[in-house]
């Protein structure tokens, strides 16, 4: 951790990279070896062994995406590294603009809050801040648009149904998750459609996952 004492030489900050895709790695390490206040100890491809790699080893930061192909998602391992390891700050990135990270995110205790293709801060400045003890999070998700409507348009309820309508579930499969009748869930589904302007449920599935705008469980972790 840097130390600041008189003139003495301030150590770096040990940063761990999570993320499945190597170009992104590529990309955090680039980024991160320019920087005279940080080194990486080392890069993961997976969020499954993040917390105990931080277990065993010093870490001070740890720069982790939301979504991976395999095992857990990087939210995942985030409130397993806050449950063990409560000192190592930790900055979630993910170019997906689903609008439950950012709350989640906040619930687990994380740090700060990135998004890799919309927002103007750059990578260092938020790295920076974090490790200054602020905790650096965007306002709200990227707008995105579904049809006709934005993604500010919907209410949390219809948002819930629409995850679920990207998994293929029907009506009492969405009914049955959520704790609410059949009933409510056809009139969130033709809400949606009103708001959207899609002629059916299957255009609305398909293009809002297409959009990044909500994810099924299994779609958090591909």
């Amino acid at each position: 951790m840097m130390k600041a004492k008189g003139g003495c030489r301030m150590d770096k900050y040990k940063v761990l990279v999570v993320d499945d895709q190597m170009i992104a790695r590529s990309f955090f390490e680039m980024h991160i070896k320019a920087s005279p206040r940080y080194e990486i100890v080392h890069s993961l491809g997976s969020a499954e062994a993040a917390d105990i790699y931080c277990q065993n080893h010093p870490v001070d930061l740890v720069v982790m995406d939301v979504v991976m192909r395999r095992g857990i998602t990087g939210l995942e391992a985030a409130e397993r590294i806050k449950r063990t390891c409560p000192s190592t700050r930790i900055l979630v990135v993910t170019s997906m603009p689903e609008v439950t990270y950012i709350k989640r995110a906040r619930e687990i205790g994380v740090d700060s809050f990135w998004y890799k293709e919309f927002d103007d801060m750059p990578l260092i400045e938020v790295m920076d801040r974090t490790m200054a003890g602020e905790s650096v999070f965007p306002s709200e998700a990227p707008l995105v648009y579904l049809g006709e409507a934005k993604s500010t348009d919907l209410t949390e309820q219809e948002v819930a149904v629409l995850r679920e309508l990207t998994t293929g579930a029907s009506n009492e499969e969405i009914a049955q998750k959520l704790y609410i009748s059949v009933n409510t869930v056809r009139w969130h589904v033709q809400n949606l459609l009103a708001k959207t302007g899609y002629n059916s449920r299957i255009k609305l599935a398909i293009f809002a996952r297409a959009s990044g705008m909500v994810l099924g469980d299994s779609d958090r972790k591909s």
